[in-house]
């Protein structure tokens, strides 16, 4: 496809088409950007009107091995010629599950459990489900969660409680109760230790918290903050969740950004990368009785597992940590060139996981 290309003004009159039908007849939630997607191949895509551009976000982390990846292609194309490529994945079993969670196991620490559904809000949902049942089988009340300012893990009711959003999308929606502490990025922060001050003073159901802060701006937290975190929710026998969203599948140089923590999670949200949203958890932390967790009609989509599955194939077969560790190193070294030039105060991230302020 070749590198960025564009013409005329944009959005062009075909994208322009389609952006005032879908401003029409459709509700105008997230959209940003004037751009319609037609295609695409490496990290180009391509708009309606064959306008190319470079894509720096993977289409918001989904889209790890590119556009038009033949190892993706291959799988799409065997998926299209299945008839029943579409089943209510929660109610009856396919082959392409089994398949997936073998294989997403494979890359969780030890002893794990899993569940798929449609979406990382979805996950943190289920994620907040299984902190919940733990507490409550305790004896214990509905208690707050702490989570950090700055922080997203999605729209959904129950997640949104946790999200550090814009007040349009909370004002006049109930909510659970959350403590919030601030997120630290260095290990010198005043309040690095704030964590261990809240649990003295307050029962709560869990802690959550992303290590690499995605919408938030793609904070990296510091080595002892998430550390913190870890022994303060052992001291007190509170679940810990991490959210892996945007920051998982390898984008950091390791399956998960937690590893480079030294740390282990309780439970563990993800979604994006691996084309399914995921809940993994510890085995204890199973909440045994079927129906417990959040089941959707389309969390268990053939296509998307079967995906899934395939972007952790080409993952570990083709080395993409390693790569991803060595051309982030490249990647940052020449955006930090940039700091202090045309508007650019700040470089940050882990690997290929990079923002620019």
């Amino acid at each position: 496809m070749g590198f960025a290309k564009v013409s005329g003004d944009l959005p062009g009159p075909k994208a322009a088409e389609i952006i005032s039908a879908v401003k029409k007849n459709c509700y105008d939630s997230t959209f940003t950007y004037p751009l319609v997607i037609d295609g695409g191949l490496g990290c180009v895509i391509r708009d309606s009107d064959g306008n190319q551009f470079l894509d720096f976000t993977s289409n918001i982390g989904a889209c790890p091995l590119g556009y038009g990846h033949h190892d993706v292609m291959h799988t799409l194309a065997g998926m299209a010629q299945n008839g029943a490529h579409k089943i209510a994945g929660q109610d009856f079993y396919c082959r392409e599950h089994a398949e997936l969670s073998e294989k997403f196991l494979s890359i969780l620490p030890a002893g794990f459990r899993s569940f798929f559904i449609n979406s990382g809000a979805e996950a943190v949902e289920n994620a907040i489900k299984i902190a919940y049942r733990k507490r409550m089988s305790q004896g214990l009340p509905i208690l707050p969660g702490v989570s950090c300012i700055g922080a997203f893990h999605g729209r959904t009711l129950g997640a949104l409680s946790f999200t550090f959003s814009k007040p349009v999308q909370k004002a006049g929606f109930p909510e659970l109760p959350v403590l919030r502490i601030k997120f630290c990025r260095e290990d010198t922060d005043p309040d690095i230790d704030a964590i261990g001050k809240v649990l003295e003073k307050n029962k709560v159901a869990f802690i959550i918290s992303e290590v690499i802060q995605g919408e938030g701006g793609y904070n990296v937290a510091s080595r002892k903050f998430v550390q913190n975190l870890r022994m303060q929710a052992d001291a007190h026998g509170v679940p810990l969740i991490l959210d892996e969203v945007q920051s998982g599948m390898g984008r950091t140089g390791k399956w998960w950004a937690f590893e480079h923590y030294g740390v282990t999670p309780d439970i563990m949200s993800t979604a994006k990368a691996l084309q399914v949203g995921a809940t993994a958890f510890r085995a204890d932390l199973d909440p045994g009785q079927q129906g417990v967790l959040s089941s959707t009609w389309g969390g268990g989509s053939r296509i998307d597992l079967a995906v899934g599955a395939t972007m952790i194939d080409v993952i570990r077969r083709d080395r993409l940590l390693d790569n991803a560790t060595s051309m982030g190193g490249r990647l940052k070294k020449g955006l930090q060139e940039l700091v202090g030039k045309g508007g650019v105060f700040d470089v940050r991230g882990i690997c290929l996981m990079v923002g620019i302020e």
